[in-house]
């Protein structure tokens, strides 16, 4: 069936754009905008999915403010609707890979706002992400990510905040990946987190002297998938050389009792073996992911790319002062493992130090696996370190 995206110059399949080379339901296509004042006081994070085969289009808005976080998350049946608008959430490209305007209007879930997001550099595009289980296919998806400036306001309750040039950073990511609206079918025995492990690490960064992301990512005593690319500016800020990385370490100090870090350390080395070491410092409150909707998000605890209704919005205020406790609205409280942190950076380029901004994702799942000498298993002590190497 016609949609109005057939009538652009962009088909690459004798069909319509209706429909998606797969049946799949995890298939996705999703926006993640991260925006971060510079003492990290307020942390914002905005993301909108489409899910063709789950007739699904969904969103959220997080802004965290003095250790409150304000959750938004909206869904809507897709049908033949193309426009990036949820509910009050509207994502729009201004100028694809360039510029984006993000609105969320005001309403009774308190949280509003516009911002303009612009790029510094130009996207990179990540290795393909590809994973089989048991001769199953279970990820096939592609990303890739950007940093950039972002500036307007954004108000959470009665707090408004002007937003002048804060940090940002971006990913585009799209294709099938577990865990995206549907169950995971069972192929066989089914090895849990608790007995194998996962290990995340995924750093957005800039400085003064360069910008880039460093993704890695293992399960158990899998092969570790590695992905990174570092854009090195030169002193005139119009010649710039990229590099890609090659091998990733890991290094972590831990809060006593948590998974959660208070500093931690990235170690990269690029081609050529030049190697790049980023001390992170945490910067603020970290953000819960599930009040964005991800890892079992929305209050029926089925994540993103479920359907739900034809217009769905729900909202709610946590507070996420500790560094790894959620409180909610009635008191309870809960230990969220899908936590983003704003991050200040000390970079060490082959001898030379640069300072500036990030986005951390670090993540420590089920039982720490036997090469990871996890402060998690330590805090006691909270002196060990979370190693981790790869080579692609």
């Amino acid at each position: 069936m016609l949609t109005p995206l057939d009538d652009t110059l962009w088909h690459q399949l004798p069909t319509t754009f209706d429909h998606v080379w797969t049946s799949d339901p995890r298939f996705f296509d999703r926006y993640w905008f991260a925006v971060y004042s510079r003492d990290g006081r307020v942390a914002i994070q905005i993301t909108m999915g489409a899910y063709r085969n789950m007739n699904v289009l969904d969103g959220g808005a997080v802004m965290i403010v003095d250790g409150k976080q304000y959750n938004l998350r909206v869904s809507r049946s897709l049908d033949r609707n193309a426009q990036t608008e949820c509910g009050p959430l509207r994502i729009t490209p201004v100028k694809p890979l360039e510029e984006f305007e993000i609105v969320i209007a005001p309403a009774e879930h308190g949280i509003s706002g516009c911002i303009c997001w612009r790029c510094v550099e130009p996207a990179h595009e990540e290795h393909p992400h590809f994973e089989r289980l048991n001769g199953r296919t279970v990820q096939d998806y592609r990303r890739f990510d950007q940093i950039g400036l972002a500036s307007g306001w954004m108000q959470a309750g009665e707090q408004r905040i002007e937003i002048a040039d804060w940090w940002s950073c971006r990913d585009h990511s799209w294709g099938v990946r577990r865990g995206m609206g549907v169950p995971e079918p069972v192929t066989g025995p089914k090895v849990t987190l608790a007995e194998k492990g996962h290990v995340m690490s995924f750093l957005f960064f800039s400085t003064d002297a360069m910008s880039g992301h460093l993704l890695f990512e293992r399960r158990g005593e899998d092969e570790a998938y590695t992905s990174g690319v570092v854009t090195e500016r030169q002193t005139d800020l119009r010649e710039e050389t990229v590099h890609v990385v090659q091998r990733i370490e890991l290094a972590a100090d831990l809060h006593p009792g948590t998974r959660r870090f208070k500093t931690a350390q990235v170690r990269a080395t690029l081609e050529g073996g030049v190697l790049l070491v980023m001390d992170l410092t945490a910067m603020g409150s970290s953000i819960a992911m599930q009040g964005l909707g991800y890892s079992g998000g929305y209050n029926d605890g089925r994540g993103l790319g479920a359907w739900r209704a034809p217009n769905h919005v729900e909202f709610d205020v946590w507070d996420v002062s500790h560094p790894s406790k959620v409180v909610y609205p009635d008191g309870s409280q809960k230990e969220h493992w899908h936590r983003i942190q704003p991050v200040s950076i000390k970079a060490d380029f082959a001898g030379t130090i640069s300072t500036g901004t990030g986005s951390q994702t670090f993540t420590i799942a089920g039982r720490p696996p036997s090469w990871l000498e996890a402060g998690a298993d330590k805090s006691a002590t909270n002196a060990k370190i979370a190693k981790a190497a790869s080579t692609d």
